[in-house]
């Protein structure tokens, strides 16, 4: 052999030995790899321990990778104890591990939550706050206010520079929502900002329930809000519902209980201190009707300890190629008024489905809502519980209810029977379905067509049984009404994304179409029943003796169309300097038939200074970028198909030849000429980190003027057809500033602090009250009434003052007689009513400053929420103190403790005058929770979290009333009369379960 091999290969070419050599290197090779390449398994959880399905594992050194299965385990191979593994999920922390001989490895993943807090929903799509270039407020679940709470706004109470939410205690009520100061000379809707539901414009809120909630983001300038045009004016609350994350499947139960009572009662007067004040001053007795002995509070007798309950069950879940869930929520709010509550089912199903490589995506939501509300004739009730007279008992001795309707004054009828015998209830349901599908055309390129519709159908139900003091002799009276309201939207757009080197740029180019059916329906009235055994059950059952006695109600059914179409482009250089603009056409069948088109353009610019060179040196700061923006927004809510029409109604009824016929005459003018009203807003904001943002916040300053302000003016009837015309008369201007700090103070294993304090300052004029030939010098408001006021106006607006501002009489105190006196015009001094020429313009209703602190302390599984907010230098005019005191009339209604100071001979005592207005700066603990969490190291429970609750605990104010927050909105803010729902204190037990 020794001789045969070295013959072998002598006789093989150079280039075989070559080659045998190779493959003989590579046997070896391969052999050595096979030796040490073995597989690695184990399991993946999240912070409960339970298993997380779709985690992607993957070997750095080869790129191999591997994804966890419904069980969270997975299996790699690895070459070497070198290699590393790295985790990865969406909304967590990326882990990596050294293999290390290990024959498997365990890992938990912990949420990522600077990611999840670090997008933003913007119109139309979502953005990185780092790339955002206008002012936007993002508020997380996490960050909720906890409490029984009727509607989502509430949620963000105190939470928000600039935006101001205030509600009563009246669970029926929807809160008055203000951003940024009012910009409107209109009620209702047209002050509220615009709400997007998941991508749906103008959904309703009442379709949520506060527990299927993720996220709230908060438009407040116009170069963000722009993009949704005609509507977006007041600004723009962006909803995103909860959905399941990938992989994984979530099943949740949280139910609360909470007890509501009154926080504060007016100090009126006993029986027995009433008789005494009346002895003391030398007023006869009063009548066996009027004084039976009794000492009865009947504010006491009219509340209740309000009981409420709240459910929410959700579930949902994530596949390789679907999500889908469903929840169901169930509220139940007894108003702390007898005979008050608030009832709500919602029911919720979506699914969303992916095909073709995630390059189409379709899905599918169904969302419906029934609300049910027991009310009573509150502005009746809230004006008795005070006035009725306090010597009097409830009821005669044959269990019937006690009245004198002989008697005069304020609150003339009782209470209780008020209560009893006197109701609505109203059903509203509410169904929106919406869909989308996504295409992704190119790499960057996508198109997306969304659509839904939301029918509203409600009906409401008035009953006054025979024995209401309200209608004496009518044997009943009972209204229905039943409406229904559909709108439907249609969405396209187009969305460009792509990186090209240092160069990123998106865009999008959108059309959208909208039209609103509204009052669909009929309303009747009718009287003279036989008994009160079927209320309003049965309307054929009346018996009314004139056509008077059947009322129609005078609604129109009307169709509104929108027309949009919609581009934006977003730039960015560098990672440095940001270029943002959009500009959005909407056309609106609402307006004159010369103006039904608008546009409405944004421009805005970033530069984030943290990014470049220079910062390096200064490492205390994290995070530093300069934003300003320049838009244009519309104001088209609260309108109706015929704002700008001339539109025929029935002017009454008239006898003519044997027959009683409807007359019909204009009740509305034509205005070709009517536009929407426009803001334009410009924004300057500093965002800002400190300490590896340890500390971060913003600084924003913006001026925001509203031009073509629409109100109803008196006009001739020699010119126009009806004495009132629709029409635009001015402009308006709110500017302010903005500041929020967010804090980690501590940070450690076991202890955490974060805290937040938002304030914000806004000065609100009305600039002008005349154009296009229009002018008004003034607009007198808010005719509060009263003995002897019924024609006075308690507020103005006027060119070079504020919303809500004051026009009154001025109080100079008391004369010898103890009778109280007023400065006329002129500048004298007299001790009777003044005149309403004598009216001064002072102070209004606008707070300086809106202020909110929230603390959030976690130690290990036990965490303490806290919140303070309140609002400074505002006025508030308590009317329903000036009405109470009024000692001249003391034997007809009662009087507040207030006024045993007041002399009995102070005949204008009760005169709503600048004496009754107060101070509406407050600081309220809003909200403290108190929480427990077990993460049980199972599989079938991910967490229990157990927590109580209080609302409302304590309040610091010099207000005399009941509370100072007052209503905000309207054109009558700031004013107190006789009908505040009691605000409550609540306390709540409550539990969260995740499976």
């Amino acid at each position: 052999m020794k001789k045969v091999y070295p013959s072998f290969s002598k006789k093989l070419p150079q280039f075989y030995r070559h080659g045998l050599l190779t493959v003989f290197v590579l046997l070896l090779t391969a052999l050595s790899a096979f030796a040490q390449t073995r597989t690695i398994k184990g399991t993946v959880t999240d912070e409960t321990n339970a298993p997380l399905p779709g985690v992607v594992v993957t070997v750095k050194s080869s790129g191999r990778a591997a994804t966890t299965n419904s069980n969270g385990a997975y299996t790699v191979t690895v070459s070497g104890p070198h290699d590393v593994l790295k985790f990865t999920f969406l909304g967590s922390v990326p882990k990596e591990v050294v293999v290390d001989g290990k024959p498997s490895i365990n890992v938990t993943l912990v949420t990522d939550t600077k990611q999840l807090k670090d997008v933003v929903v913007i119109g139309y799509g979502t953005a990185s706050r780092k790339d955002v270039t206008g002012a936007i407020t993002s508020i997380k679940a996490e960050d909720f206010n906890a409490g029984v709470l009727t509607t989502p706004a509430e949620l963000l109470q105190g939470k928000v520079a600039g935006l101001n939410i205030t509600k009563s205690g009246d669970p029926n009520k929807q809160p008055a929502t203000i951003l940024r100061g009012p910009s409107t000379l209109r009620e209702g809707a047209a002050q509220e900002p615009f709400y997007v539901i998941d991508g749906v414009p103008g959904a309703s809120i009442d379709l949520l329930a506060p527990a299927d909630i993720e996220s709230i983001d908060v438009l407040k300038d116009a170069s963000s809000t722009a993009i949704y045009g005609s509507r977006a004016a007041n600004g723009v609350i962006i909803v995103t519902t909860r959905k399941a994350k990938a992989g994984q499947s979530r099943l949740v139960y949280s139910v609360y209980g909470a007890a509501e009572n009154v926080s504060k009662n007016i100090d009126v007067l006993t029986g027995d201190q009433l008789r005494k004040y009346l002895a003391d001053n030398g007023v006869p007795k009063l009548s066996p009707l009027d004084d039976d002995g009794s000492n009865t509070n009947w504010q006491k007798l009219a509340e209740r300890t309000g009981y409420s309950q709240n459910h929410n069950l959700s579930y949902g879940g994530s596949g390789t190629n679907s999500e889908y869930g469903a929840s169901v929520n169930y509220l139940k709010n007894d108003g702390i008024l007898k005979n008050t509550s608030l009832q709500r089912t919602i029911y919720k199903g979506y699914i969303n489905q992916r095909f073709f490589n995630d390059r189409l995506k379709l899905g599918i939501t169904l969302t419906n809502s029934i609300t049910k509300n027991q009310d009573i004739f509150q502005s009746q009730v809230l004006s008795g519980i005070l006035f009725y007279l306090p010597t009097v008992s409830p009821y005669n001795p044959d269990g019937s209810y006690k009245e004198n309707y002989t008697r005069t004054g304020s609150g003339p009828l009782n209470p209780l029977s008020l209560i009893n015998n006197n109701f609505t209830n109203t059903e509203d349901n509410k169904t929106l379905i919406n869909g989308f599908a996504s295409v992704d055309i190119a790499k960057g390129f996508k198109f997306t067509l969304t659509g839904s519709t939301q029918k509203d159908q409600n009906n409401v139900n008035t009953y006054s049984t025979s024995q209401s003091g309200i209608y004496l002799n009518a044997f009943g009276v009972a209204n229905r009404s039943a409406y229904t309201s559909t709108s439907n939207v249609v969405e396209a757009y187009f969305n460009y994304d792509r990186i090209f080197g240092k160069h990123s740029l998106k865009l999008l180019g959108g059309y959208s179409y909208q039209q609103d059916r509204n009052n669909d329906g009929f309303g009747v009235g009718t009287q003279g029943f036989s008994n009160d055994a079927l209320t309003y059950n049965n309307l054929s059952f009346s018996n009314p003796t004139s056509l008077s006695q059947i009322p129609f109600n005078p609604n129109y059914i009307s169709t509104l169309r929108f027309v949009s179409f919609y581009t934006r482009a977003q730039y960015e250089f560098n990672n440095k300097y940001l270029l943002q603009a959009s500009i959005r056409e909407d056309g609106s069948s609402a307006f004159g038939i010369n103006h039904r088109h608008g546009y409405f353009p944004a421009v805005s610019g970033g530069w984030k200074i943290i990014s470049e060179d220079f910062m390096k040196q200064v490492p205390v700061i994290s995070d530093l970028k300069l934003r300003a923006g320049y838009g244009v927004s519309g104001n088209s809510l609260g309108f109706d198909a015929f704002t700008a029409r001339l539109i025929y109604g029935a002017g009454g009824k008239f006898y003519n030849n044997g027959n009683i016929i409807n007359s019909i005459s204009p009740v509305r003018n034509d205005n070709p000429d009517l536009k929407w009203e426009s803001t334009a807003t410009t924004n300057i904001g500093l965002d800002f980190g400190l300490f590896n943002n340890r500390l971060t916040g913003s600084v924003d300053y913006y001026i925001k003027k509203t031009s073509d302000l629409i109100t109803t003016l008196q006009v001739s009837t020699t010119q126009y057809f009806y004495q009132y015309l629709t029409a635009n008369v001015g402009k308006m201007k709110n500017s302010g500033i903005e500041v929020v700090l967010n804090a980690t103070p501590v940070k450690t294993r076991d202890f955490t602090w974060r805290t937040s304090l938002n304030f914000s300052h806004n000065k609100n004029i009305v600039q002008s009250l005349s154009q296009g030939g229009f002018a008004l010098p003034y607009i007198q408001t808010a005719q509060l009434g009263g003995k002897g006021q019924s024609g006075n106006f308690s507020q103005i607006i006027q060119p070079g003052y504020a919303v809500g501002t004051f026009d009154l009489w001025h109080y100079t105190g008391k004369n010898a007689q103890g009778v109280s006196t007023y400065e006329k015009a002129d500048g004298t001094i007299i001790p009777t009513q003044p005149l309403t020429t004598d009216q001064f313009i002072k102070y209004d209703a606008q707070p300086k400053l809106i202020y909110g602190w929230s603390n959030s302390f976690f130690y290990k599984n036990f965490d303490l929420n806290f919140l303070v907010r309140g609002v400074y230098g505002n006025k508030i005019l308590n009317a329903t103190l000036a009405s109470l005191n009024n000692p001249a009339d003391s034997k007809l209604q009662n009087i507040p403790a207030f006024t045993l100071g007041e002399s009995f001979k102070d005949i204008n005592a009760y005169l709503i005058s600048d004496r009754f207005l107060e101070s509406g700066s407050y600081l309220r603990l809003d909200n403290a929770t108190f929480g427990y969490t077990i993460k049980p190291h199972i599989q079938a429970i991910k967490s229990l979290r157990f927590y109580a609750s209080g609302n409302n605990i304590f309040i610091i104010t010099k207000y005399r009333g009941v509370d100072p927050e007052v209503n905000i909105g309207g054109l009558t803010p700031g004013i107190d009369n006789r009908d505040f729902y009691p605000k409550t204190r609540t306390f709540s037990l409550g539990m969260n379960a995740s499976f």
